[in-house]
């Protein structure tokens, strides 16, 4: 019962922190002019100050540090120095805009490191298609394909208020219980510290007016770095998290896959675009799956919650197929089923209002808002009018 105290501590004083770091951060932001610039990509009409990262870093490791110092636990070492690391290669990504190789070597690098620190990489499937423990030959390049791919699918959520955050949240929610549930407290207390350090920034991110900040590249590299280590301690061998599910139908992958639905599978669905187009996978765009919600007409904060809502039913999904007792391979076959259908079918379908506004415009002159006010017999009579012209 100690444990669940004290991680409630570690939630407040994380949470305590990030609050009282955001507005020197933000001075010291805007006294150094670190600001996100309006592009043709972006979404934003004004700069806006871009160290948010550190506010979250800040919060979390003071928080996750109580832990440490009370139980005297060196396990949580490795991933803080990770943390650290992806927060300043970040912080240089936001500032002098690294090419994408540079930053992709770094990413690697860092992956490995922390891997190593950790004594494991992503070495078990824990039963998944009957595969227990692979060979170092496919662990390694597997940890490094599937890290380098969270941290790049949580830095291209960044793209609106309060979607990566909230995301963020609701992500190391989940691993949070899991992993307290598996009695590895360590890791616990660092998801709840992470959502301490998360929650003041999501509040100002979205609400704020004059005290807006964004996460920048620096802090979606560094929550996503956190998430790769909570992904290896589960998908090792003997992980804590395999032993408490041992003698069930619990599959572990499909889980971790049904928590990171949306920001993996909108980022396959963006990449795969880009790459049939002819185009650099990693060259920035606006054909997210939020900005589909944003030009069917939701808010940011709309947006962001139909997101996070629309990935929490996919883990309902993954959790109504564990309680109907579908066995591990149906559970992930569920989870990607799923994923597929929200990323790609939704996508597709907000793509539509905006494939027939360009129809309308091009035949009509007309937005799509004056087309939708006409009554019955005035589009009639457009139409007929616009044959009438052609004919001409």
């Amino acid at each position: 019962m100690s444990d669940i105290y004290f991680i409630i501590v570690v939630f407040l004083v994380s949470l305590l922190v990030a609050a009282l770091a955001y507005h020197p951060i933000l001075h010291f932001a805007r006294k150094h002019k670190f600001y996100d610039n309006p592009e043709a990509r972006k979404l934003q009409r004004a700069p806006v100050p871009v160290m948010g990262g550190f506010v979250v870093f800040f919060g979390a490791m003071v928080g996750s540090l109580c832990y440490w110092f009370k139980h005297d636990s060196l396990s949580i070492v490795p991933v803080q120095i990770a943390m650290l690391m992806m927060l300043i290669i970040g912080a240089w990504d936001d500032v002098k805009k690294l090419s994408p190789t540079l930053r992709l070597v770094f990413e690697i690098l860092i992956v490995v490191a922390l891997a190593i620190g950790n004594n494991y990489p992503i070495n078990d499937f824990h039963n998944l298609w009957g595969v227990q423990e692979i060979s170092p030959w496919i662990a390694w390049p597997l940890t490094i394909f599937a890290c380098v791919g969270i941290i790049n699918a949580i830095n291209m959520i960044d793209g609106i208020d309060g979607l990566c955050s909230g995301l963020c949240i609701m992500v190391f929610g989940f691993y949070g219980i899991l992993f307290f549930y598996a009695h590895d407290f360590v890791r616990t207390a660092l998801a709840i510290a992470i959502i301490g350090g998360l929650i003041p920034f999501f509040i100002m991110n979205v609400f704020g007016n004059r005290s807006k900040m964004y996460i920048g590249d620096a802090g979606t590299m560094m929550l996503g770095i956190a998430l790769c280590d909570m992904l290896m301690a589960m998908l090792t061998k003997d992980s804590l998290c395999a032993r408490q599910i041992e003698h069930s139908n619990f599959c572990l992958i499909a889980f971790a896959l049904a928590v990171l639905a949306i920001p993996v599978f909108d980022t396959i669905r963006v990449m795969f675009g880009r790459i049939s187009r002819g185009e650099s996978p990693f060259v920035a765009d606006k054909t997210h799956l939020h900005h589909a919600f944003i030009d069917y007409g939701f808010h940011h904060l709309e947006t962001s919650l139909m997101e996070i809502i629309l990935n929490m039913m996919i883990v309902g999904v993954w959790w109504l197929f564990y309680k109907s007792h579908f066995s591990e391979q149906w559970q992930l076959y569920g989870v990607v089923i799923a994923s597929i259908g929200v990323c790609f079918g939704l996508y597709w379908m907000l793509g539509r209002r905006k494939r027939i506004a360009e129809k309308v415009k091009e035949m009509y002159g007309l937005s799509m808002d004056e087309y939708e006010n006409l009554t019955t017999d005035e589009r009639k009579a457009l139409k007929k009018q616009t044959d009438t012209n052609n004919q001409q």
